[in-house]
């Protein structure tokens, strides 16, 4: 949960417990993939319901009101511990709330605003029970009328999915994997080549988050050079995805998701936000008992996040060739008021998207391995009161009404109502966005299974009037024909430039807006990075520089650096008889993350400065016996 206040300053909250997430896992995105196209052992197990509604793709909004309603009325995948989240009103028109189970009878609870003055959440004091269905009762006052208003839907029962079932293979450790540092010995981010690079590149710094390598997975900052900037490494078995710069409070802020990844290709965890000082600010939860999920996290100028969540449900999928005792991974998402965790809106969707628009296959699928019908990967929410969709496994773009949740139309797969053109059909894609100009650019996985020669980006020109979506543009990379079977983003920066994160395929590429590579780079080895940005960025780490000292030769070598800062021009080491007593001994121009400074003479005591381009003392770190 997450609050800001009148000023500005944002705290971390609890919403029904703390959630610490320390469990371990060495699995990966990429097992994803393969899941995709393993066969899974014959299983057999008792039917079990429904999840999908019996009318598909229903409006949120209740007849005769302005209220849309989560969850969705006639739905069968809600939580046990769901909110009824109601917007299209202020908190003061509604009235006599009345929430009961058919097994958990009436509820109590408490009907809480939203800070944006437009609704309200009626949060219950006891959780439902699993396949009950819950009918809600209450008035909203229109034109100072009270009207009545009723709905109902059904908790699902969730898939207590056994996550240690599949384990990926413990990734051997390979010492030039890694970077090394003698101030900072902890870090040890993955090692960088950069391959192409021109002057003509935009401004900015890389910000991915490395993950699945022989090192600490963590987020990470670095410079065009390839040179570290700054790198949070995690403890073992939390991973981290979607490193970014947002707004808050008109601030910029680094925002990313920690937790575990468990092999059936999603995330358990939180999204965290720190300040330019790498001061965590806020932790943003996903809300109705579920943990958020990988994929995306936006903070919105309203006051609110939309994030992913992935909630793999029980569901008889006999009628698709599955089990009947089966289950699907529901993907949702939802958006979240950061004053107070509630969840304003909750959209699924098993209730909007039919699960046989799937090109996984449900044949396979058990409570182990849950059909994983949609896989929803990003959000986009347009100034038009619509929301631009990307679901992998449906390789479909979807336009929803964002107050009705209602689809509007899909583009791609296997009812598209848009015309494709030649080169314009996307296959397991990921990152939908739509520029200011119209168009739409998306990184088109083409794979797994394999429906593209590579992966690449493109640019669509999608004519909601016409029904026609056009290839503009495609960026492959060269040389190397990359194939990335899952992740992957596609940036267009202030320049016009096209920034692409290779997902599986550890590489980063920076192109002009007609085609030429301007930039390129590699992590080593087995590491992945979900996605990869370039933004500038301005870091004043709260702590202070670090420093090590070597003596070799008779060369005593002082190693300064400072994770995190961008604004240090050069060093200076400081020495002395005692701690008390220090005074410049050398100097040096910052050479990289770390710089090494040779000192003239032994000292006793040594400490290092920062300094700025004028020379100012920007930072100075703890004194240690030389």
């Amino acid at each position: 949960m997450y609050r800001l206040t009148a000023m500005t300053r944002v705290r971390s909250l609890l919403l029904g417990g703390a959630m610490l997430v320390v469990l371990a896992s060495a699995t990966t995105l990429a097992l994803a993939s393969r899941r995709i196209s393993a066969e899974q052992a014959a299983y057999s197990a008792p039917s079990v319901g429904r999840c999908t509604p019996t009318t598909l793709n229903a409006s949120a909004v209740l007849p005769g009101t302005t209220l849309a309603v989560s969850p969705l009325p006639g739905s069968y995948d809600a939580s046990a511990q769901t909110q009824i989240s109601l917007v299209g009103a202020p908190v003061s028109a509604l009235a006599d709330i009345r929430v009961s189970g058919s097994e958990t009878s009436s509820h109590s609870g408490k009907l809480r605003g939203y800070s944006q003055g437009d609704g309200a959440s009626w949060v219950t004091s006891k959780p439902f029970l699993a396949g009950e269905t819950v009918t809600v009762h209450g008035t909203v006052r229109t034109h100072s009328k009270p009207v009545p208003f009723a709905f109902h839907f059904v908790i699902a029962h969730e898939d207590p999915v056994d996550y240690a079932a599949a384990s990926a293979a413990t990734v051997p450790k390979d010492y030039n994997e890694m970077q090394h540092f003698a101030s900072r010995p902890e870090l040890q981010p993955p090692a960088l080549v950069v391959s192409q690079r021109s002057t003509l590149t935009a401004v900015g710094d890389m910000f991915a988050a490395p993950y699945a390598g022989p090192g600490p997975s963590g987020p990470m900052i670095f410079e065009e050079s390839g040179n570290l900037v700054w790198f949070h490494p995690l403890p073992k078995g939390v991973e981290s995805t979607n490193l970014q710069v947002q707004q808050l409070g008109g601030q910029p802020v680094l925002t990313w998701w920690q937790g575990r990844i468990p092999p059936q290709g999603f995330g358990q965890g939180e999204e965290i936000i720190d300040n330019s000082s790498y001061q965590q600010i806020g932790r943003v939860h996903a809300g109705n008992g579920y943990l958020a999920d990988l994929h995306e996290f936006h903070i919105t100028p309203q006051g609110t996040a939309v994030l992913t969540v992935f909630n793999p449900i029980q569901c008889d999928i006999s009628a698709l060739g599955g089990p009947s005792g089966g289950a699907v991974t529901d993907s949702l998402f939802q958006e979240i008021d950061l004053a107070t965790g509630l969840v304003r809106r909750e959209w699924t969707s098993v209730d909007h998207v039919a699960l046989g628009d799937s090109y996984s296959s449900p044949t396979s699928a058990n409570t182990i391995w849950p059909f994983d019908y949609f896989h929803l990967n990003s959000i986009d929410q347009l100034a038009n009161g619509r929301t631009l969709l990307s679901a992998r496994n449906t390789s479909a773009l979807y336009e929803i009404n964002s107050v009705t949740g209602q689809v509007l139309s899909s583009i791609g797969g296997k009812r598209s109502n848009f015309k494709l053109a030649a080169g314009a059909a996307t296959a397991y894609q990921h990152d939908a966005t739509a520029l200011p100009n119209g168009t739409v650019s998306v990184f088109d996985n083409g794979g797994v299974p394999k429906v593209h020669a590579q992966s690449r980006g493109v640019l669509l020109a999608v004519n909601a009037q016409a029904k026609t979506d056009t290839l503009l543009a495609q960026y492959d990379h060269p040389g190397i024909p990359l194939s990335a079977g899952s992740q992957g983003n596609m940036q267009i920066l202030e320049n016009g430039d096209v920034f692409i994160g290779w997902g599986a395929e550890p590489y980063f590429s920076e192109f002009s807006s007609s085609g030429q590579l301007l930039y390129d780079a590699h992590m080593h080895g087995s590491y992945q990075s979900y996605r990869t940005y370039r933004f500038p960025w301005t870091g004043a780490p709260s702590e202070a520089p670090a420093l090590a000292a070597t003596t070799s030769g008779g060369q005593l070598t002082v190693y300064a650096s400072w994770n995190g800062d961008t604004r240090t021009a050069s060093w200076r080491v400081l020495g002395g008889p005692s701690a008390g007593q220090l005074t410049p001994v050398a100097s040096a121009s910052r050479t990289g993350f770390e710089t090494p400074v040779a000192v003239p003479t032994a000292q006793a005591f040594l400490a290092v400065q920062a300094l700025g381009a004028a020379g100012e003392v920007l930072g100075t770190s703890r004194t240690i016996s030389g």
